[in-house]
């Protein structure tokens, strides 16, 4: 899941910098500096990122994970990619829902990451069932129609171009292929927005800072939610993408949401 300095109201967070260049949280960078810089805070929060998860969000991304699986609901004979599923939190759960009947190809586009994620399937006695590759979102290794499952979980807002990311996770489904993104959204429950900015900005870097000897990064990751395109915003682009049947279900009251198009 994964922060700048000063606090901006979600509504003042997606009204500004909107010229030329990329949003690294709150600051306005160079297009081709971002993916540099995103690639910099994995790097730092690998080995704590699944404890941090945790912490967090009082174990709650686990049952939005497990949400994700049951809208998937995998069958034996897909094939299903997760991207910037690093540490293979989504293919394990995969392989548990499957008995290993479903292979499931896990592509980061970081090292750090992928590496705590084989070290990870090791340690639970996972030796076949997943490929690991380190690739690009906006740029997949992957040839066209390769897969009948695209899972992203909590990584489509750390991307340069979310068009160039929709439009590669198009390009590598099969006709008929499903699209589902898990990521943090808009919050919807009334009088709840000003105690989840105190928790994001307070809490989270505090914590960051104690656990993970990080308070930057989880700085971004409150930021880097603020300036991500909020449910029916993302459905616009999803279907400017060329996605049918597009929806959203959101969860806990919008902290985060499911979103699912279709390759039609």
């Amino acid at each position: 899941m994964l922060y700048g300095a000063a606090q901006m109201t979600q509504d003042n967070a997606s009204s500004e910098h909107t010229g030329p260049g990329a949003d690294f949280g709150f600051r306005r960078v160079a297009e081709h500096e971002k993916a540099g810089l995103v690639r910099g805070v994995f790097d730092a929060v690998a080995p704590k990122y699944d404890l941090m998860n945790d912490l967090m969000s009082g174990g709650i991304h686990r049952l939005w994970k497990s949400a994700m699986i049951d809208m998937i609901s995998p069958r034996p004979g897909q094939r299903i990619i997760d991207v910037a599923g690093g540490t293979g939190d989504i293919a394990f759960r995969m392989l548990e829902r499957t008995g290993e009947n479903v292979p499931v190809t896990v592509c980061d586009i970081n090292a750090e990451m992928l590496a705590v994620g084989r070290d990870r399937a090791i340690d639970r006695g996972i030796l076949k069932g997943v490929a690991w590759t380190c690739g690009d979102a906006e740029a997949l290794p992957f040839p066209d129609a390769s897969f009948d499952v695209y899972t992203i979980a909590f990584g489509l807002r750390n991307v340069t171009h979310i068009d160039k990311a929709l439009r590669e996770a198009r390009r590598v489904l099969k006709p008929g292929g499903r699209y589902v993104c898990l990521e943090f959204s808009r919050v919807v429950v009334p009088g709840f927005g000003k105690l989840y900015d105190a928790y994001s900005f307070q809490i989270l870097p505090w914590l960051g800072q104690m656990v993970a000897g990080d308070r930057e990064a989880y700085q971004y990751l409150a930021e880097s939610i603020r300036k991500f395109p909020d449910q029916e915003s993302l459905c616009a682009l999803m279907r400017a993408e060329g996605f049918g049947q597009v929806t959203y279900r959101n969860l806990s009251g919008g902290i985060a949401a499911l979103h699912s198009g279709w390759r039609i």
